[in-house]
């Protein structure tokens, strides 16, 4: 590269003409080219296809970046329903362990209540049953002294009371009345 920089410089300092046809010079021959590049580019409507094509490109991609928008709208709408769902089934869950820890108590609650009252009323049926042993041991220890009282009385009586005796309170017993 730096060759033929140097070799165009040599030639102009040269003082030589450079070679020109039809009477153009070289740079007026790239100049007509150029312009009957684009003269073509502009005939066929290649700016036009480009900037079409440009657009449609821009299009899609807005496309693109409205979908994704809608997307994530969508996508953030689904989270806080999910994130209120969540919240509410939580509550719900709370609720429901007071509702059952309130039942657990209110059944631990009746069954002590339950148990002090099937305690309290086994101890009187204990009590009414010792209270009726007690009786029945009362009136079987009467009930034996009177036989032991009578058959003393009996015994007593036939050994110190004759014929005698009998006359005397009988007399006894006649004269009061």
């Amino acid at each position: 590269m730096a060759n033929l920089l140097t070799l165009l410089a040599s030639a102009a300092d040269d003082g030589k003409a450079a070679p020109s046809a039809l009477f153009l010079q070289d740079y007026q021959w790239v100049s007509l080219a150029m312009f009957i590049l684009l003269a073509i580019f502009v005939w066929k409507k290649v700016p036009g296809l480009i900037t079409g094509g440009l657009d449609a490109k821009i299009a899609e991609i807005k496309q693109q970046l409205d979908e994704a928008k809608s997307l994530r709208a969508e996508a953030e709408t689904l989270r806080d329903e999910y994130a209120t769902r969540i919240a509410g089934a939580e509550k719900d869950a709370e609720a429901m362990m007071d509702g059952a820890q309130r039942e657990a108590d209110a059944i631990l609650a009746k069954a002590e209540s339950d148990a002090k009252d099937m305690v309290a009323r086994r101890q009187r049926m204990a009590e009414d049953k010792i209270a009726a042993a007690e009786r029945d041991a009362v009136e079987e220890v009467r009930a034996s002294a009177v036989d032991a009282a009578a058959s003393a009385s009996r015994k007593l009586i036939a050994e110190k009371h004759d014929a005698e005796s009998d006359r005397a309170l009988a007399n006894e017993i006649i004269s009061s009345i």
